[in-house]
């Protein structure tokens, strides 16, 4: 097996506490090893990146931006084995995994060309006033499971490119990708700018309580998010949060099945649902709900599900038998209070965490299948019936305490917009859903978190604000 170490301050070192086992979920056997890291390697790591700072702080936009280049460069001529290591550790179709490692080289090239605009708020003959952005210091990124690879870009990117230092925290169902990314970084930065840490248990509430970091980045559930959010007090840290979401789409009567049926499946079931901001409850007009249905299935039916590795695959596990046992629970509650499965709604008989791309109907409101986070390949259809007043379906879509994303479907876009403008949701999205830009800023409101990532706004998150008063005439 590759021997795996975790970085601190430019080495590369084994964890204090041995190793642990990482499961490839097209198996459920373990594939590798991982590093398991100690509370004081923590601490180690914490120490190296704050001496990093003090002169990391200081280096100059153009610095930042050629060694974000070349970081780019460098995962780029690595892409085919990161990609590969991706869907050994998360289940991912190849296709997707590659998806994923050049997506994350065009996010890196363009961070690396973002500036830090200098605000003049006022300019006199006597003073002016000016709104300067400033490195925070130690930025801590924890990371989950379903993108690996690149939740761990849109977190340390920026945190270097506004000058800052970085504590990695992945998942310890998903390590190696993120460590082979920060041993990739390490070559083109000072030691101790980038450091990362793995284990199984206690990283967690060591990093949001810890005195020595001054901001935390989390992408992960809204009860975790909670508990960095109670640790961070201590210090005040700076938070991002990007926590579940539980996204609704509403298609509008008179929508064209033809024509928006795949991009509504492959909404929901990007990387088989394991995704925060992808469809998670579908609500059709009564008029083409059975047409809507049908459609739906024909595109299920016709998904290879296997190990992403293998030719033609289309559709990978789930990524830990903790979530498939979730998604288990979630349809068995729906067929008990008599709803339809018209496709899927069962493992596949092999080894590993499979689960066949399922289709719920007869499901509504109050339903556990609707009202939690499946984060699976499950979907549930909701039927509506008033088509004058679409009201109603815009109070249920709105009723969830999660607001990450939501979309409204239709051929009438005036009326679409005009109904995705009431959405409450961080991201509203029109004939289209899980879309998602590095200009443009993505982040969730109610328990979905707060904080945006991307765009200038995201880059800014990473940066603390001084305001220079300057006097520049003398008064009598």
């Amino acid at each position: 097996m590759h021997d795996y170490k975790m970085l601190i301050n430019g080495v590369a070192v084994s964890g204090e506490k041995g190793d642990f086992d990482v499961i490839n979920p097209a198996t459920g056997k373990a594939f590798a090893r991982c590093p398991a890291g100690s509370l004081a390697q923590l601490d180690l790591a914490v120490d190296a990146a704050q001496a990093a700072f003090s002169e990391w702080r200081h280096s100059t936009d153009e610095d930042r931006r050629e060694r974000l280049l070349g970081i780019a460069a460098d995962i780029e001529a690595q892409a085919e084995a990161l990609a590969r290591l991706i869907v050994q550790e998360q289940g991912k179709p190849l296709a997707l995994a590659r998806f994923e490692v050049m997506g994350a080289v065009a996010w890196t090239r363009y961070t690396a060309e973002q500036q830090i605009p200098v605000e003049r708020v006022e300019e006199t003959p006597a003073q002016r006033i000016e709104l300067h952005r400033k490195p925070l210091g130690v930025v801590a990124s924890i990371t989950p499971w379903n993108w690996p690879f690149m939740i761990a870009i849109w977190h340390i990117m920026p945190a270097l490119r506004a000058g800052n230092c970085v504590i990695s925290k992945p998942s310890s169902l998903t390590p190696l990708s993120t460590l082979s990314l920060v041993h990739i970084i390490a070559r083109h930065v000072p030691k101790g700018v980038i450091n990362i840490v793995t284990g199984e248990q206690g990283f967690g509430s060591a990093i949001t309580s810890h005195s020595g970091i001054h901001k935390i980045v989390f992408t992960g559930s809204t009860a975790t998010g909670q508990s960095v959010m109670r640790g961070a007090a201590g210090n005040l840290k700076r938070l991002t949060l990007e926590l579940g979401g539980n996204d609704a789409a509403i298609v509008l009567p008179g929508t064209s099945v033809e024509a928006v049926a795949e991009d509504i499946f492959q909404a929901a079931f990007l990387n088989m649902g394991q995704t925060c901001a992808a469809l998670k409850r579908l609500y059709i007009h009564q008029s083409q709900y059975e047409a809507f249905a049908e459609a739906l299935a024909r595109i299920a039916a016709r998904q290879k599900v296997g190990d992403g590795l293998e030719p033609g695959v289309t559709f990978g596990p789930v990524q830990n038998l903790e979530q498939l046992e979730l998604v288990e629970a979630l349809v068995a509650d729906a067929r008990a209070h008599g709803a339809r499965v018209l496709c899927g709604g069962a493992r596949l008989d092999r080894p590993g965490f499979f689960y066949l791309p399922t289709l719920v109907a007869d499901v509504t409101d109050g339903q556990r299948l609707v009202d939690e986070e499946q984060f699976g390949p499950v979907l549930p259809l909701i039927a509506y019936q008033d088509v004058e007043d679409v009201e109603d379906v815009l109070r249920r879509a709105n009723a969830s305490d999660m607001g990450l994303g939501g979309s409204v479907w239709g051929s009438d876009v005036e009326q679409a917009q005009a109904l995705a403008c009431r959405l409450e949701s961080g991201v509203a999205w029109v004939n289209c859903h899980a879309q998602i830009q590095p200009n443009t800023p993505f982040g969730g409101s109610k328990m979905s978190g707060f904080g945006v990532e991307f765009g200038l706004e995201g880059l800014l998150e990473f940066t603390g604000q001084q305001l220079l008063f300057v006097r520049t005439r003398e008064t009598e």
